[in-house]
């Protein structure tokens, strides 16, 4: 073999039997330096996990640790993760089921039935000699708002036209109440009440029974009540008595007009209002009471709209029917009607207030005022119907000053008048 031959041998990438017998003996320790190495301890390891994962599990308070903490960091990351979304994160449903049950065992001991006894009389039978009438009864709520039994309800619950009995058929003479009766949570035995006083206008009266003890209802702020707030109604609708049912406040400062054409500013609820829950308790969370449930909407394609007297606007009320068996309000003393552009352009008068007549001897008179004048403001701020007068009236004591301006046969004049007491 010649020398360039020996020296492309040494330069070889190719390996010999020998050399392959070498090389596999270097591929054996590699193996079993790796085992020990890495495999060996990787293995350790997971046996090690095991073992300390099964001991703290088997321990519950180390386990509830562990849980805790685990659900708190889901918590937080999916707080995280709605915030950033605009998700709003997921409330138990027994939290809603709790306060409704908190609100619910507050209220119901200061609800109570009543049950009003009148007499309705036919004249149409009456002219074909049939029997014209007949007793017959209507059921309503109401709150507890003394220990010693003096009970808040609507007007119209124990005067006629109450819950169950509509007006529309003019054809029909329903008496005033011949007996009220009241019903107390978790007591059978009906108590005779006496009507206190009551207030048309308002659709507010107070009655009373002979009983100490009760469960004076608390009363909470109405004015800063707000839209979506849990509510609950509670009273006794269609005669079930002790019901309740629960929504939120849909709006406040509701303006109403009811089928008499009364005005009112209400709160509005979704809480299911039926016949008998007129006079009963509109509460809050804390079941303290917002409102007295008075009006509902119904007919196609209504649905959850009823309404709730404000209770802060009557708790003077309240105490002027406890105290002189009626609301004693301020009197100007005249009749009016509204002036319209289009009814004042074609009688050529001005917009305002047109005065048809004025009582003798009221403060009207006393102050100067005629009929035919046109009232177009009242202490300082345009007036275009009654009820804008009528708002700023009621907004004075009796015996205050109120600045009227007339406009009298196209001269404005400002009078003054005292206010007296409504007859």
């Amino acid at each position: 073999m010649g020398e360039n031959e020996k020296e492309n041998q040494k330069n070889s990438k190719f390996i010999t039997v020998n050399d392959t017998n070498k090389y596999n003996e270097k591929k054996v320790k590699n193996k079993s330096g790796f085992g020990k190495t890495v495999l060996l301890p990787f293995f350790s390891g997971v046996v090690g996990c095991a073992l300390v994962i099964g001991t703290c599990f088997g321990v519950p308070s180390i386990r509830s640790a562990i849980i805790d903490d685990s659900e708190s960091s889901l918590s937080n990351t999916s707080n995280n993760n709605n915030q950033n979304s605009g998700y709003v994160s997921q409330i138990a449903l027994s939290n809603y089921s709790d306060t409704a049950v908190y609100a619910a065992n507050k209220i119901l001991p200061s609800i109570v039935g009543i049950k009003v006894e009148y007499t309705v009389n036919n004249p149409i039978m009456a002219m074909f000699g049939q029997t014209s009438t007949s007793n017959a009864t209507a059921t309503g709520s109401g709150i507890i708002i003394s220990e010693d039994g003096y009970i808040l309800t609507n007007n119209h619950v124990i005067s006629t036209g109450s819950d169950d009995i509509s007006n529309s058929d003019s054809y029909y003479q329903i008496s005033e109440a011949n007996k009220i009766t009241v019903t107390l949570f978790g007591d059978t035995t009906e108590y005779e009440a006496s009507i206190v006083g009551k207030d048309e206008e308002t659709d507010l009266a107070v009655i009373k029974i002979d009983k100490t003890g009760l469960t004076k209802a608390e009363f909470a702020d109405s004015d800063s009540i707000k839209v979506g707030e849990f509510a609950m109604a509670v009273g006794n609708p269609v005669g079930m008595d002790s019901t309740v049912t629960c929504g939120i406040v849909s709006a406040v400062n509701r303006e109403v007009t009811d089928s008499d054409g009364k005005k009112y500013t209400l709160i509005q609820t979704d809480a299911a209002i039926n016949s008998g829950n007129s006079g009963g308790a509109l509460v809050n969370s804390e079941g303290k009471v917002i409102g007295i449930n008075t009006l509902k909407l119904s007919g196609t394609g209504i649905e959850g709209i009823g309404f709730a007297i404000p209770i802060n606007s009557t708790t003077d009320i309240t105490s002027q029917l406890i105290e002189y068996s009626k609301v004693k309000r301020p009197y100007i003393g005249i009749t009016g009607m509204d002036l319209s552009e289009d009814l004042a352009k074609a009688n050529n008068l001005v917009v305002g207030v047109y005065v048809k007549s004025v009582e003798d001897f009221s403060s009207a008179e006393k102050a100067g005022i005629k009929p035919g004048d046109v009232i177009i403001e009242a202490d300082g701020t345009k007036v275009t119907t009654m009820d804008d007068l009528n708002k700023i009236k009621n907004s004075h004591k009796i015996g205050d000053e109120m600045k009227i301006k007339v406009n009298r046969d196209g001269q404005e004049r400002e009078l003054t008048v005292t206010l007296g007491e409504q007859p």
